[in-house]
């Protein structure tokens, strides 16, 4: 038997609080999850769940008599939110599904811990460890899986995925989080079969699963294999290939710039801003999401990266440049952007009146004339600037 590695997150008084609330004698709650997980990778634990074969309406009581604050979060599919020291831990009642339809379950409450496992997606999600002792509870090979990075479904891959749809992109998001460049074949068969059922799931699942999986280090194997296994057809058949997509990310990683999933998105995408909103707008993205990738076509057209950035702030030129720019021009670019802050126009409507020129159309005209001259010399300084505003006048 494998147990959790020793880690300071272990020893949490937060966690060991919730623990004792909910023990019962030998019978614990279990850390079960990503926690599990994430620890034998050695990674970072951030979020630690815990699951009970207690009842809610329990948990909520026994939460409550120790102190500690309890959220019914999802207490109808068996969720309370446990607060200890100002930190959540979402605890959930062991389960099985009594029926789903891709979308949502409706679930009974069970006490049978493998069972609970069962209706979990993948195999290295479903490990379950003893808080006190570590002592790790496996009921369907994921050590196995998690040590081969290899991401099978439990069970049978198109049953899991009928079972929820969302199923699909987390295939593919955890794929690049924890697997290697290899594809389980049954996994990937059902993914491409069962690629049409994404059109039932909402926009706003879908746009958050992308988000999740763009943001992630390297996700290049992870989204070829959806480009070439017909996965984005039905929720963006605007994506033309994964090459632009390749060579964005392989940037990223030369200049040593973080990812962002907007600019990925776009590299997905043709450089068109009608075919980015319509697909914002079909993700329902957010006003500043739909901006950056706006502004980010914007800048492509731009003469240098400095123009770009005056025009259309510091990370649409960078975004542009890291998308659009040639090779042979990239470095240029990125060197011209790197400690450099956009100025603001240092003249107003004002200092011409001071100088003689009086108010109306004209002023307008001949201030952005001056501008445009500023901008077009690099953004000099003020005696530069004040030729400038010489000969105009």
């Amino acid at each position: 038997m494998r147990n959790l590695p020793d880690a300071p997150w272990r020893r949490d008084p937060a966690l060991l609080a919730v623990v004792d609330a909910l023990s019962d004698g030998e019978e614990r709650p279990r850390i079960v999850g990503g926690a599990v997980r994430d620890s034998l990778l050695g990674r970072e634990v951030k979020d630690i769940d815990l699951a009970t074969p207690l009842l809610p309406e329990d948990v909520m009581q026994r939460l409550k008599a120790a102190g500690l604050k309890a959220v019914p979060t999802g207490i109808d599919h068996g969720t309370v939110t446990a607060v200890a020291d100002n930190r959540p831990f979402e605890v959930t009642t062991l389960r099985r599904d009594v029926s789903t339809d891709g979308r949502r379950a409706t679930v009974a409450f069970s006490t049978d811990w493998r069972e609970d496992a069962a209706r979990r997606d993948f195999t290295i999600n479903a490990l379950y460890a003893d808080p006190q002792n570590g002592a790790i509870s496996d009921y369907f090979g994921g050590l196995d899986d998690l040590d081969a990075q290899r991401l099978r479904f439990i069970g049978d891959a198109d049953r899991r995925i009928a079972e929820d749809h969302l199923r699909i992109l987390r295939y593919f998001r955890f794929l690049a989080r924890f697997g290697r460049s290899e594809l389980d074949a049954e996994a990937y068969a059902a993914c491409k079969a069962g690629a049409n059922s994404l059109k039932g799931l909402s926009r706003e699942r879908i746009a958050d699963e992308l988000t999740k999986l763009l943001s992630l280090d390297d996700p290049r194997f992870a989204v070829n294999a959806m480009a070439q296994g017909g996965i984005f057809a039905p929720i963006l058949p605007e994506v033309e290939g994964p090459a632009p997509f390749d060579r964005l990310v392989a940037r990223e990683h030369e200049y040593g710039i973080a990812p962002d999933p907007m600019r990925r998105l776009l590299a997905l995408l043709p450089a068109d801003p009608e075919v980015a909103a319509t697909v914002a707008a079909r993700l329902k993205l957010s006003k500043r999401q739909r901006a950056a990738l706006q502004s980010a076509i914007a800048a492509r057209g731009a003469a240098d990266s400095r123009r770009a950035a005056y025009d259309h702030g510091l990370d649409a030129a960078r975004d542009a440049a890291l998308l659009y720019a040639d090779d042979a021009e990239l470095d240029e670019r990125l060197a011209a952007l790197d400690g450099w802050t956009p100025p603001r126009f240092p003249l107003k409507g004002a200092d011409l009146i001071a100088r003689g020129l009086n108010p109306g159309p004209e002023l307008g005209q001949r201030l952005r004339a001056i501008e445009a001259r500023w901008i077009e010399e690099g953004f000099p300084d003020a005696d530069r600037l004040d030729a400038l505003v010489a000969e105009q006048l």
